[in-house]
C-alpha cells in the first residue's frame, strides 16, 4: 500500500469516527431533551397551592396602539416582577401582584422612547414604577379565568380586567422547581390615566398581552 492509500484510507476512517461521533451526540441530545422535557398539566384544579415568583427570564409584558390606522405600534417592557399565591381549590382567594419599571420601556425609536419617560407622557421621574394587583380571580372555563385588580400609572389607580389563560404546571429539572405558565390580555384607556397626548394621531385603546411564567417558593 503506497502513500497515498494510505491518506485515503486515513480520511475515510477520520470521517468514519466523526460520524459515529454525531450521531452518538445526537441520540444522546435526543435522550437527554427527552428526559429533561417537563410533563405539563393542563388541568388547573390539580395545581396545588403555593407562592410564586416572575422568572423574569421566561416572562415578557408587551403592548400595541393603533397608529394612523395604518398598523399597531408595538413595544415592550423589559423589567418588571410579580408574584401569585393561592390555591386552585379556591381561585377567589387567590393573589396576583406585579411591579413595572416604567424606565424599562423599549421600543424601535429611542428618542420618542426617551420623550415617552418625560412629564406630557409617562412622567418617569416622578412615577417610576406602575403596579397592578388583582382584587378577585373568577374562573370561565377549565383554563381561562378574568383577573380583576387596580392598576396605578402616572400615580392614577383605575380598574383592570385581564383576561388569561392557564397554559400548565410542571416540575422543571432545569429548574429545580415547580412552574406554572400563563398568558394574559387586556385593554386599557391610556386618558383614563393622564396618558393622553397625541390623541388624533395614537388610539385611546392600548392593548396588552403578557406571558408569565412562576416558580413554586419553597421554604427555607
Amino acid at each position: 500500500m503506497d502513500r497515498t492509500d494510505k491518506g485515503r484510507l486515513n480520511r475515510r476512517s477520520t470521517g468514519a469516527a466523526i460520524g459515529l461521533a454525531m450521531l452518538c451526540l445526537a441520540g444522546c441530545t435526543s435522550i437527554a431533551s427527552a428526559f429533561l422535557a417537563p410533563k405539563i398539566d393542563t388541568a388547573a384544579a390539580s395545581l396545588a397551592p403555593g407562592d410564586f415568583v416572575l422568572d423574569t427570564t421566561h416572562a415578557a409584558l408587551l403592548f400595541r396602539i393603533n397608529h394612523l390606522g395604518f398598523a399597531d405600534y408595538a413595544g415592550r417592557f423589559d423589567r418588571f416582577e410579580a408574584s401569585l399565591r393561592g390555591d386552585a381549590a379556591s381561585p377567589a382567594e387567590a393573589r396576583l401582584e406585579a411591579i413595572i419599571d416604567m424606565t424599562s420601556l423599549n421600543i424601535a425609536n429611542p428618542e420618542f422612547a426617551a420623550e415617552l419617560m418625560g412629564p406630557g407622557w409617562f412622567d418617569a421621574d416622578a412615577h417610576p414604577q406602575a403596579i397592578f394587583r388583582s382584587r378577585s380571580i373568577e374562573l370561565t372555563g377549565e383554563t381561562s379565568a378574568i383577573i380583576t385588580g387596580d392598576l396605578t400609572l402616572k400615580g392614577v389607580t383605575r380598574p383592570v380586567t385581564l383576561s388569561a389563560r392557564f397554559n400548565g404546571s410542571a416540575y422543571d429539572p432545569l429548574r429545580r422547581a415547580d412552574v406554572v405558565g400563563f398568558s394574559a390580555t387586556s385593554e386599557i384607556s391610556r386618558a383614563a390615566f393622564g396618558v393622553d397626548r397625541l390623541s388624533g394621531l395614537l388610539t385611546d385603546t392600548v392593548r396588552i398581552e403578557i406571558e408569565a411564567e412562576f416558580i413554586r417558593q419553597t421554604p427555607d
